[in-house]
C-alpha cells in the first residue's frame, strides 16, 4: 500500500509541474496556497462594487425570471458588452460557484514574480473579474491550457483554443494575448523511479533536443509546448518570468526540474493591418496573373500581338506541360527516375513536419516508428543524391554533344541560361513566402514555422540568389529546402573544367575525376566519424547532430561532388556510345549484381538503426554517408545507360522510361520548390491535438493535391514563360548574326 501510495504521489507531481506549464495554481487541492502578495491582493479584491458581468450560470443555464430574448438583446449591446448586470443579484452564489470552479480548475494568474507594472494591473483586473465570471476573464481563463489525460502516451503538448484568446476584448482596454510557453523537464538522475515515466512523457525521445535549439525547421520533440492566454500588456518576458516562477515553487521540492523559455514572436495578439510590402507583392502576382489571362485571350482568337506577349499564353504554355512528345536529345529513363526519387522525398519532408504537431498518442507514435522499416523515411537524405546525379549527367550530356558538334563551348551562355532557369521560380516562392504566407493564416506554431521564416528571408535573401546560402549555416537559411540549388549551381560552374578533362584526354580526366570523387568520399567518412555526426536520422537523433550535419557534410559541395562526377562520367559515356551497343552478357549481368547489391545496402543496410533500442555508432553513421549515395545512385546510373543503348527492355526500364513521367519532369522544380511552405503552412494552422494514424497523416491526399496545383501554378505563370521569352531572346538574336555571315560568304 505504501509503495501504491509513493508512485501516485510521484505521478501527481509530474502532472503538478506540466501544469505550471502555462497553469498557475492560485489555489489547489491538496498543496497550501502560494503566498504572494500580488495574489493575496487580488484575492482580497472580491468584494468590488457591482459591475455588470455575465455569469457562468448565464452562459450555461437560465437565469429564474429572465426570458431567452430579454438576455439576446443584453448580449447584443455594446453597454453590457464588458459587464456582468447580474452580479448585483447573484453575487453570494456567482463567488461560490468561483470558488469551487478555481480549486478544481485553478487559473493562471500572469502578474506573479517581478513583472512589469501594466502586466501587474491587468493581471489583477483579469482576476478580479474572473472571480464575477465576467465574460471575457473566462474566455482567457478557458483558452489557457488545462493538464490532459494520456500523459503517458506522450499527450503533453496542448495549445489552449488559440482563437478564443486572440479575439478576447476586455475592459479597460485588456486585449488577449496567446503565448507559446516552452517547457524543459529534467529530472533527479538518481531517480530510477522517475526515468521510465520520463521516457514515456516524451515519447521515447525520438528526437533529442534541448530548449535552446531553433525549431523553425526541425522539430524541439523533446521540449513542452503549452498555450497560455493573458493580457496583451504582459509582455514574452513577463509571461516567462510569471510561469517560471509558479513551477519553481511547485517543483522546488520534487525530484523535477522545469526550464522556461517564451519567445517574443511566440506572444500574438490579433492584428489587422496588412503591411504595403505585402500589398505591392500581391499586386505584381495578380499582375501576372492576368497578364497569363489576356495572352491567352490573344492567342485563342488568333489576334495579331507582340510575340513576347504571347510567351505567357497560358494557352499554349498548358499544351506543352502536358506534351508527350520527346525531344530528340531525350533520355527516356531519366524522368522516371526523377519522379520516383521526388516522391520518396516528398513523403521523407512530410514525415519531418508531422513530428511538429501534438498528438494524443505521441508516445505510441513512436513505438510505432521506432521500427527498421522507416528507413523509408529516415533515409530523406538519399532521395536527392540522385537529382545532383542527374544534373551532372544532363550537363556532361549537353555539353560533349556542343563540343563534338562546335569544338567550342559558349560558357558564359550556359551560365546566364541556367540563372534564367532557376532564378525566376525561386524569386517568386520566396516572396510568396516572405510578403504573403504571413498574412493568409495564422495558429499556436504560426510565427516558429512561417513568420520566423519570413524574417529570416528578409535579412538573408540576397544569399540565395547569389546561391552561397548553403554555406552559412542550416538554421539561418532563407528557404532552407533550396540548398540543393545552391550545391548544385556551385558544382555547375565547375562542370565545364571537368568536362573539358574528359573531352580533350579522357584517360587523364578520368584519372582526376576518380580521385576527386575518392576524396570526396573519405570527406564525408572522416567529417562524420570525427564530429560524431550522422546523416542518417536515426531514433534519437538530437537536433544539434542534424543541424552540424548539415552545415558540415550534408549542404556542401564539396561532399556531394561524387554523385555529380558519377552523372558526368555517364553522361559522357551516353555521348560516345551508339544506341544499338551491345554490352558483354557476363558484363551484363555483372553490372546488375552489382548494382543491385549496392543499391540493397545503401536502403535496407541502416534499416537497424532505425530501432527504438538502436544507440548511436559513428563507424555506422560514416559508413552510410560516405557510401550510400554511390549504391543508392549507381542502380540509376545503370538503367539509364542500359535503356539508351538497348541492352535492356524489362520491367524496370519500361517503367521509368513511360511517357507519363515527362509531365511530372516539368513540375519538378516546383514541386521542390513549393512542398515545404504547404507542409509548414498546415503545420502553423494546427491547433490541437490528434490522434496519430500513419496512413491518412503521411499520405494526406489534400495536402499533395495542392502541392500539385501550386507547382503546376507557379510552372504555368513563372517558369514557362520566361522560358519562352529567353527561347524567343536568343532565336531572336542569332537571326542578325546568321545575315551577317551569309553576306560575308556571298
Amino acid at each position: 500500500m505504501e509503495t501504491f501510495i509513493k508512485v501516485w504521489m510521484i505521478f501527481v507531481l509530474i502532472k503538478l509541474s506540466y501544469a505550471g506549464k502555462s497553469v498557475e495554481i492560485l489555489t489547489s487541492v491538496g498543496l497550501s496556497p502560494l503566498e504572494d502578495d500580488d495574489i493575496l491582493r487580488v484575492l482580497s479584491h472580491n468584494k468590488s462594487s457591482p459591475s455588470n458581468n455575465f455569469t457562468l450560470v448565464e452562459l450555461i443555464g437560465h437565469l429564474r425570471n429572465y426570458s431567452i430574448e430579454s438576455r439576446k438583446e443584453m448580449w447584443r449591446s455594446e453597454r453590457y458588452k464588458h459587464t456582468n448586470p447580474f452580479y448585483g443579484n447573484f453575487a453570494e452564489e456567482i463567488d461560490r460557484e468561483a470558488r469551487r470552479l478555481l480549486q478544481i480548475l485553478p487559473a493562471y494568474y500572469p502578474g506573479v514574480g517581478r513583472v512589469s507594472p501594466e502586466c501587474k494591473r491587468d493581471a489583477a483586473i483579469f482576476y478580479q473579474e474572473l472571480t464575477k465570471f465576467t465574460l471575457w476573464a473566462l474566455k482567457m481563463y478557458d483558452a489557457t491550457a488545462k493538464i490532459p489525460s494520456g500523459l503517458l502516451n506522450g499527450n503533453i503538448n496542448q495549445f489552449g483554443d488559440f482563437d478564443e484568446c486572440v479575439e478576447i476584448q476586455g475592459s479597460e482596454g485588456i486585449q488577449g494575448q496567446y503565448c507559446l510557453t516552452y517547457l524543459q523537464l529534467s529530472i533527479d538522475e538518481s531517480r530510477l523511479d522517475l526515468k521510465h515515466l520520463h521516457r514515456l512523457l516524451h515519447s521515447h525521445y525520438a528526437f533529442r533536443s534541448n530548449i535552446s535549439d531553433p525549431g523553425h525547421r526541425v522539430p524541439r520533440f523533446n521540449i513542452v509546448n503549452w498555450g497560455v492566454c493573458t493580457p496583451a500588456s504582459c509582455s514574452f518576458k513577463d509571461v516567462e518570468t510569471s510561469v517560471r516562477e509558479i513551477l519553481t515553487r511547485y517543483t522546488s521540492q520534487t525530484g523535477l526540474k522545469v526550464t522556461v523559455k517564451v519567445n517574443k514572436e511566440m506572444c500574438q495578439v490579433k492584428t489587422k493591418s496588412i503591411p504595403k510590402d505585402t500589398m505591392y507583392v500581391s499586386l505584381l502576382f495578380i499582375a501576372v496573373f492576368l497578364l497569363t489571362v489576356i495572352a491567352a485571350y490573344y492567342d485563342h482568337y488568333k489576334i495579331s500581338t507582340n510575340e513576347l506577349l504571347l510567351c505567357f499564353s497560358l494557352k499554349r504554355n498548358y499544351k506543352k506541360l502536358v506534351s508527350l512528345e520527346r525531344s530528340p536529345n531525350d533520355i527516356p529513363t531519366l524522368h522516371g527516375v526523377r519522379a520516383i526519387n521526388a516522391v520518396m522525398l516528398l513523403l521523407a519532408h512530410k514525415s519531418m513536419a508531422l513530428f511538429f504537431n501534438p498528438y494524443t498518442n505521441r508516445t505510441e507514435m513512436s513505438e510505432y516508428l521506432g521500427k527498421p522499416w522507416t528507413v523509408i523515411g529516415r533515409a530523406a537524405s538519399l532521395y536527392t543524391d540522385p537529382f545532383i546525379m542527374l544534373s551532372g549527367l544532363l550537363t556532361a550530356y549537353s555539353f560533349t554533344g556542343k563540343l563534338k558538334k562546335n569544338g567550342n563551348l559558349d560558357i558564359k551562355n550556359e551560365y546566364i541560361s541556367r540563372l534564367i532557369r532557376l532564378v525566376p521560380s525561386l524569386a517568386a516562392i520566396m516572396l510568396f513566402c516572405t510578403y504573403i504566407m504571413p498574412h493568409i493564416g495564422s495558429g499556436p506554431q504560426w510565427n516558429l514555422v512561417v513568420t520566423e521564416h519570413a524574417n529570416i528571408c528578409k535579412r538573408t535573401w540576397w544569399k540565395n540568389f547569389l546561391f552561397i546560402h548553403n554555406y552559412f549555416g542550416f538554421e539561418t537559411m532563407c528557404l532552407t529546402h533550396t540548398h540543393h540549388l545552391g550545391i548544385d549551381t556551385q558544382l555547375f560552374i565547375l562542370s565545364p573544367v571537368m568536362v573539358f578533362l574528359l573531352y580533350k584526354n579522357p584517360k587523364i580526366g578520368t584519372i582526376i575525376l576518380t580521385i576527386c570523387a575518392i576524396f570526396s568520399t573519405a570527406l564525408r567518412y572522416f567529417v562524420i566519424y570525427y564530429k560524431r555526426l550522422s546523416n542518417y536520422i536515426f531514433f534519437g537523433t538530437s537536433i544539434k547532430q542534424l543541424f552540424e550535419t548539415a552545415d558540415y557534410s550534408y549542404t556542401l559541395p564539396s561532399h556531394r561532388l561524387t554523385v555529380y562526377i558519377i552523372g558526368i562520367f555517364v553522361g559522357y559515356s551516353l555521348r560516345y556510345v551508339h544506341k544499338d551497343y551491345k554490352i558483354n552478357k557476363i558484363v551484363l549481368y555483372a553490372g546488375w549484381i552489382i548494382s543491385t547489391i549496392m543499391f540493397c545496402f545503401a536502403f535496407f543496410g541502416p534499416a537497424h538503426m532505425g530501432s527504438i533500442d538502436y544507440i548511436y555508432n559513428a563507424v555506422d553513421a560514416a559508413m552510410y554517408n560516405a557510401f550510400a549515395p554511390i549504391g543508392w545512385c549507381a542502380i540509376f546510373a545503370w538503367v539509364i545507360l542500359l535503356h539508351y543503348t538497348g541492352n535492356t527492355d524489362g520491367w524496370l526500364s519500361r517503367f521509368l522510361s513511360w511517357r507519363g513521367f515527362l509531365i511530372t519532369t516539368r513540375i519538378s522544380y516546383a514541386v521542390y520548390l513549393t512542398q515545404f511552405p504547404i507542409y509548414f503552412y498546415n503545420v502553423g494552422k494546427t491547433r490541437s491535438a490528434e490522434h496519430y494514424e500513419f496512413f491518412n497523416m503521411q499520405f494526406n491526399l489534400n495536402e499533395f493535391l495542392w502541392i500539385l496545383v501550386l507547382s503546376i501554378t507557379l510552372t504555368l505563370l513563372i517558369d514557362t514563360p520566361i522560358q519562352n521569352i529567353k527561347n524567343y531572346m536568343w532565336k531572336k538574336s542569332s537571326v542578325p548574326e546568321t545575315a551577317t555571315k551569309l553576306m560575308k560568304v556571298q
